[in-house]
């Protein structure tokens, strides 16, 4: 960090130095991200001070951060690049303000090129009752799987979340479970009551018998040896309950998350409750559930409304 940050002309390298300490402590950003954004930060500064006026992040104006921006989209770099450089000036833009380094953001008009962005498919409701009810509950750790599952939709975890879940914070009395999410952030989510009961079910049953490894005695869900769950052992768990119960789509752990976000959604929950609870950094992020609802009600209609039905008399 040091040296990229000594490679930056005089009247920058403070400015970055704090910058890259925000992103750091206060923002929580990995390392590779922290790389990326002061990537992008030195282009700004390259492009800003190569000609015979040299421009210091005081100076910095809209029409600079607009000029630069038109640079990087003549580049013809890749549409993914290019909308990660403008978000990484705009963020040192943002934190220009925050530091009263500039009155105004002239990051505001900034417009990063539009991203097609992959919708991810989801499970209906009933396909996920077909995939519980595949679990063999006279199995041992058949308990453990369904309060797994019941508790990966119920709640929107990663599947990290899910088998890092520490017993301390289960709340199951007031319906939450506390969540470390990225960057080691926190999140509190309600959970309901089948995933309460299944919950309960295996912790009394199958849990508090179970002879834990050192390392995993405060984890909720063990494997048969008493260890931490492999994010593989519960990709492999999934795929053979979906071949069990007869669905043919591609099933991951991750898509119970995305299933419970859509479900959400369609039942009219608020959009920054989602956010909160899948715990996303930014709001675009968890839109990509509105259009997975647009094309849930799309599909609705086409199926349902007289005028698209063939067998109309």
């Amino acid at each position: 960090m040091t040296n990229a940050i000594l490679s930056f002309p005089p009247s920058w390298a403070p400015v970055v130095k704090g910058f890259v300490r925000y992103l750091r402590l206060e923002k929580g950003l990995s390392p590779h991200s922290v790389d990326a954004y002061q990537r992008d930060v030195a282009k700004l500064a390259s492009y800003l001070t190569a000609g015979d006026a040299p421009v210091s992040p005081s100076q910095l104006t809209a029409h600079h951060a607009e000029s630069f921006t038109r640079q990087i989209l003549a580049l013809g770099l890749a549409r993914t690049t290019q909308a990660r450089i403008v978000s990484g000036v705009k963020s040192f833009c943002q934190y220009l303000v925050l530091e009263e380094i500039l009155s105004h953001d002239p990051s505001t008009l900034l417009e990063a090129p539009v991203l097609h962005r992959h919708i991810p498919d989801v499970l209906t409701i009933e396909e996920i009752e077909a995939i519980l009810l595949a679990i063999d509950l006279s199995h041992p750790f058949g308990q453990r799987d369904r309060a797994m599952l019941e508790v990966l939709y119920a709640c929107g975890l990663r599947v990290s979340e899910m088998t890092g879940l520490r017993i301390a914070d289960l709340f199951l009395e007031i319906g939450y479970i506390k969540v470390i999410g990225k960057n080691n952030k926190e999140r509190i989510i309600p959970i309901g009551e089948e995933a309460i009961k299944h919950l309960q079910y295996y912790l009394t049953d199958i849990r508090q018998h179970q002879q834990a490894k050192p390392d995993a005695d405060h984890i909720v869900f063990l494997n048969q040896r008493g260890g931490r769950l492999s994010r593989v052992m519960v990709f492999m768990l999934i795929k053979k309950l979906t071949t069990r119960a007869g669905i043919s789509k591609t099933v991951s752990p991750h898509t119970f998350r995305h299933s419970f976000a859509t479900h959400l959604v369609e039942g009219g929950a608020d959009l920054r409750a989602v956010q909160e609870m899948l715990g996303h950094e930014s709001i675009t992020t968890t839109e990509i559930y509105t259009h997975l609802d647009m094309r849930y009600l799309r599909e609705t209609i086409l199926r349902f409304h007289p005028a698209n039905r063939s067998h109309l008399s």
